[in-house]
């Protein structure tokens, strides 16, 4: 069955280690779609995060989608349409808030184009910031701050630290959320059962497509769902060695053009 759609994690897979899109790889990206491929951005960042990327991948010229927030939220870069969306439970913001300060990490949310927290920016935060491209904006009381419908909560310190914190939270709220790791500093704190594979197969029940029509590329922990669900799973040679062993096949780097080579093997 031919490949029709390609699905990209961001961060060590479309991009390389300077944050940028290569040339090579962005003109594979596009011929693809000059050829009717649909491409789908998924990433753990939030909406205004990948809206640069997708601009200059020209995802609204071609139909494109991006997959924001690990999942919680789909939208056509064409016309601004949400394709699908879920939020945390209000009534667990401030238990989940609480349980980040009795471990002494830090909790993010986001609204609009900005990161909120009631902490002291840890260099994590920062980190998150700089990735995304927007401020963080520190008020005074998280829990009662977020009055409004959120589609994820992030939590952020040393990985050392976040193994021990990602047991707690999952004892505490995993009947509830869906709890884990994008990068060993950051933890996912997520609408139950979202994650990049679940609501892929929302998108392809919208665009009737199947998942063996399906590339998914990635590197990170979060990607791991996606590469089992696609008919072909790949990781980056850069990958964790937990996601190369959920993959169906291997490329190049995220330094060395790995997407433009899988696009190169398997699309063109």
């Amino acid at each position: 069955m031919a490949y029709e759609i390609l699905v990209l994690d961001i961060d060590g897979t479309l991009t390389n280690s300077r944050k940028e899109i290569s040339e090579k790889t962005l003109k594979a990206i596009v011929k693809i779609q000059e050829r009717g491929h649909k491409v789908v951005l998924a990433s753990g960042r939030p909406t205004p995060g990948i809206l640069t990327l997708a601009d200059k991948l020209r995802l609204s010229e071609y139909n494109g989608y991006i997959l924001s927030f690990n999942g919680a939220k789909i939208i056509n870069c064409s016309t601004n349409e949400i394709i699908y969306q879920k939020f945390l439970p209000r009534d667990i913001i401030p238990r989940l808030h609480a349980a980040a300060r009795e471990n002494s990490v830090g909790i993010i949310s986001y609204e609009d184009t900005c990161i909120i927290t009631d902490m002291e920016a840890d260099e994590y935060m920062k980190k998150e910031s700089e990735i995304n491209g927007i401020p963080i904006k520190k008020v005074l009381d998280f829990p009662s701050y977020i009055d409004f419908d959120v589609n994820k909560c992030l939590i952020t310190g040393p990985g050392s630290k976040l193994e021990k914190v990602e047991i707690i939270m999952k004892e505490k709220f995993g009947a509830r959320i869906n709890i884990y790791r994008s990068e060993p500093y950051f933890l996912e704190l997520m609408p139950q059962n979202i994650d990049k594979a679940y609501s892929l197969s929302k998108l392809l029940d919208y665009l009737g497509l199947s998942k063996e029509q399906m590339i998914s590329c990635g590197d990170g922990y979060n990607d791991i769902t996606m590469l089992q669900y696609a008919g072909m799973g790949v990781a980056m040679a850069n990958a964790q060695e937990i996601v190369k062993n959920a993959a169906d096949y291997i490329t190049l780097s995220n330094d060395e053009d790995g997407v433009a080579h899988v696009i190169k093997e398997f699309m063109l």
